[in-house]
């Protein structure tokens, strides 16, 4: 696609073409064009359908490349990186790595679903590109794949917060607790609600384990589509199985749909989010619900006094000058993956060079990890080569709207063992 040139040659075409394309390139105004530069590839989805959500991680991810390019790059090399939106789809996913691969000789890339991350799984641990993912399944957190539970190793992914599992056990903890503080007697029952997709699926049977562990009647799974529909059949499935926590694997449209079409019907049991699910701008658009729980890992926009917050506007005004734009924890997770890859690109220029067996080894450099200047926003994390479970510690949030009018409180913070059998499940 491009000839190889000067690298500033490179970088201007790849700037002309993104005009043409569902793609955007980052400016290089922070560095002359014959410095040292590296390319990361940016999986996005900001029209398929997980788009309601996707786009607010995306800028975030975008907003933080292009600051740190704007601020001396990784130690002066620069972040050359494309943003491509592959609407979700699996195949254009894997099309869009070979290309960077082959073309752009990408050390790391920042990716976005579950059905595209687990499936390149062996392709970034053959060809050595850690994937720094929005998604958190926790089939992607065994490297060695030590547990017999994993599927295959995965050497070369990571990806910052709880895994969709330990998120789904935080909450079912806290639903037992919830469950006898109420003055309730006998055993509360649990449903996973979701598509029979990668995604919703990633935590299904891992939660219902723990959830039987605690003391819960596990119903079967109730399958709803991704896409929004009428959901009353499976809102009277859930009340006809009395179902008191219902776990939602869904987002956006989907999600807006289920809780509106039970409410209808007269299903109103808690609902568990899984961290995609449970935002402001999810609670707007349902219009009026309480008791949603959802768990997040960083601070809120809103949040006073939390340091960090003032690197986060800052990265903000990249894409919005003004610094008004309200922004969702979302955007802030998009953020402190790119943090996690900069600082692991700084080590690894220190220690040899920015490669992807470099930048791998910068993920285990540390311990009770926070990036610099993100602190009080990014939770401490920890990766080991043996353990890709960078955090195991909750926040779970209640999510309430009155009216269109959203409001989060913080619940409680669950912090979870490191069970040898939940590594990569």
């Amino acid at each position: 696609m491009f000839s190889k040139t000067s690298k500033g040659d490179v970088v201007m075409k790849r700037l002309i073409a993104a005009t043409a394309m569902v793609a955007t390139s980052l400016s290089m105004t922070a560095a002359k064009a014959d410095d040292d530069m590296v390319f990361v590839g940016h999986l996005m989805d900001i029209t398929g359908p997980t788009g309601f959500i996707g786009k607010f991680y995306a800028d975030g991810v975008r907003d933080a490349l292009s600051y740190i390019n704007t601020h001396g790059g990784i130690d002066g090399t620069v972040l050359d990186s494309e943003s491509i939106d592959y609407a979700y789809k699996v195949p254009q996913a894997i099309a869009n790595y070979k290309k960077w691969l082959s073309r752009n000789d990408m050390v790391a890339m920042q990716g976005w679903g579950t059905g595209d991350t687990e499936a390149l799984i062996s392709f970034v641990a053959k060809d050595k590109v850690p994937v720094y993912s929005a998604s958190y399944s926790g089939h992607l957190t065994d490297p060695t794949a030590k547990n017999p539970k994993t599927a295959k190793p995965a050497p070369y992914n990571f990806f910052y917060g709880a895994s969709y599992s330990d998120a789904c056990r935080a909450m079912a903890q806290w639903a037992a607790e919830d469950w006898k503080s109420s003055g309730n007697s006998g055993k509360p029952i649990f449903s996973h609600i979701g598509d029979n997709h990668p995604y919703p699926n990633a935590p299904k049977e891992a939660c219902a384990e723990y959830a039987t562990e605690l003391g819960f009647e596990v119903t079967a799974p109730i399958v709803v589509s991704m896409k929004p529909g009428d959901f009353k059949a499976q809102c009277l499935t859930l009340k006809e199985a009395g179902t008191n926590y219902g776990y939602l694997g869904n987002l956006g449209p989907s999600v807006v749909s289920l809780v509106k079409s039970c409410d209808t019907v007269g299903a109103t049991p808690k609902w568990l989010a899984n961290i995609w699910a449970g935002d402001y701008e999810t609670l707007k658009t349902i219009g009026d619900v309480d008791n949603y729980i959802f768990p997040a890992m960083t601070s809120f926009w809103s949040d006073e006094g939390v340091p960090g917050m003032d690197l986060v506007r800052e990265i903000s005004k990249m894409s919005d000058s003004s610094g008004e734009e309200f922004r969702t924890h979302h955007y802030i997770r998009g953020i402190c993956s790119a943090y996690y890859m900069k600082e692991a690109m700084e080590w690894a220029k220190a220690n040899g060079g920015i490669t992807g067996e470099n930048i791998k080894a910068g993920m285990y450099a540390r311990e009770m990890w926070v990036p610099k200047g993100l602190e009080g926003v990014c939770m401490e994390a920890t990766w080991t080569a043996e353990d890709h479970r960078g955090i195991n510690t909750v926040n779970i949030y209640k999510g309430s709207a009155k009216g269109g009018e959203p409001s989060v409180e913080k619940l409680t913070t669950v912090t979870l063992p490191r069970r040898d059998d939940w590594l990569g499940y």
